[in-house]
């Protein structure tokens, strides 16, 4: 295999792996309270597990900050500032972390009062989001971790850990729920474990495979003026993006609820084939996150350039793949998901905007990889921006005449725009990396 091929496929394909474990966490956690007898604890989950996937989204820029700068420092061979990235980053996680904690009661009470659950639903979602809150640090440490050692060329790690998790989390929300009488409060400690089983996880195997780095750490340098505005510079675009993506993705699926039940279900059934494709797409962005970086970091143009071009080809492939399978066994997929005969034979209306999500959403996905590796977020936040208002745009402009239509076709507008915008800034991001 070529090389460049091969260092890809090293990072993308643990990758992959820990980004298909994520999603168990939540289903565990609905598997196991849904045999307790009542829809109000699934109903619970569901909630409390909303309110964190939103959470935990928004600071996502401490996991992609992290790597687009520790991959270029790791080019540069500069250990001291590999040692202080990864303490900057885990301490700010923690930090932010701190700040959840204390101001768990307002946050929740914001999240209510604009989902609105019944009382029963509420009163054990409550219960839940203030145990599960207090893995907030894990969770954004590890972040903060784990883009670090995505950034040190190294996607492994973070697959034991997102595996490790959820391992722990099977057992100890089992045992808690099954032997202890528990409900809601054994699944959420359940998960409680699982994030802190993960962070020291992560703490140990980072002993074991970095710890001569340890002779780096200089205090005195974590806090250096221009290294933290640079920090937040990054983290701040990143955090924008962030935003806007959020709201587009909530927007989606407040504008299908709207439409009825069953165009809620066929949007959120066929929003599935989109979910797996970015699960494997995700990984290909990280290895563009890790090697762009380290080769930006290194002055190595044409490693760059070949890398660049060996993720488009590697995207290409995968983009063909997935629509013939979606093309092929996308009816069967759904007929596992649902037995709802109204249901199926209304997502046959809409299936073909689902079979163009991989065309549609490719380049931007492989740019975004490329970006966050190169530290080109604000080119990022502009390109997700202007997506986002032609989403809401196409959306307004079609949705009385094309009705739920105009919602695919504006979620396509969007993906396909940021891979345009994005491939228009690459060649300025190219340049002011290799001035």
């Amino acid at each position: 295999m070529n090389p460049i091929d091969r260092q890809i496929l090293q990072i993308a394909l643990p990758s992959i792996v820990s980004n298909i474990t994520v999603p168990l966490l939540g289903l565990i956690d609905v598997a196991i309270v849904g045999h307790l007898g009542s829809p109000a604890y699934i109903g619970a989950i569901a909630v409390g597990g909303m309110l964190f996937n939103i959470i935990y989204w928004i600071f996502g820029f401490l996991r992609m900050g992290t790597s687009g700068m520790t991959s270029q420092a790791y080019g540069k061979r500069d250990l001291p500032e590999i040692v202080r990235l990864l303490i900057r980053s885990v301490g700010i996680g923690v930090a932010v972390a701190l700040c959840l904690i204390l101001l768990q009661v307002p946050i929740r009470q914001a999240a209510f009062q604009i989902i609105r659950p019944t009382e029963e639903v509420r009163e054990m979602a409550t219960l839940y989001f203030h145990i599960c809150i207090w893995g907030a640090p894990a969770m954004l440490g590890l972040y903060g971790l784990s883009g670090w050692y995505i950034g040190m060329q190294n996607s492994r790690i973070p697959m034991y850990i997102a595996i490790t998790q959820n391992i722990v989390n099977i057992m100890a929300s089992l045992s808690l729920v099954c032997f202890f009488g528990m409900k809601v409060e054994g699944v959420a400690l359940g998960t409680l474990i699982a994030q802190y089983a993960g962070l020291l996880m992560g703490l140990a195997l980072w002993m074991n495979r970095y710890g001569k780095l340890k002779k780096y750490i200089v205090w005195k340098g974590v806090l250096q003026k221009e290294a933290m505005i640079r920090f937040f510079q990054v983290n701040r675009d990143i955090f924008l993006r962030t935003l806007c993506l959020v709201a587009v993705t909530l927007f989606f699926t407040s504008a299908g609820a709207s439409q009825g039940e069953i165009i809620l279900a066929v949007n959120t059934l066929l929003m599935q084939l989109f979910t797996l494709f970015s699960y494997v797409m995700d990984g290909f962005a990280y290895a563009g996150e890790a090697l762009s970086g380290r080769y930006i970091g290194a002055r190595n143009r044409k490693a760059f350039t070949d890398t660049v071009r060996h993720l488009f080809i590697w995207g290409a492939g995968l983009t063909v793949l997935f629509t013939l399978v979606y093309a092929s066994g996308g009816n069967a997929f759904l007929a596992l998901l649902t037995d709802d005969r109204n249901v199926i034979t209304a997502a046959d209306t809409y299936f073909y905007w689902a079979l163009a999500i991989p065309a549609a959403g490719i380049a931007a996905f492989i740019w975004d990889g490329i970006f966050i590796g190169a530290t080109a977020t604000r080119g990022m936040l502009l390109s997700m921006a202007a997506s986002a208002v032609s989403f809401f745009a196409v959306y307004y402009g079609f949705h009385t005449v094309l009705g739920n239509h105009a919602l695919w076709l504006a979620f396509l507008v969007y993906l396909s725009m940021r891979g345009a915008m994005q491939t228009l800034l690459s060649r300025k991001v190219m340049e002011k990396s290799f001035h």
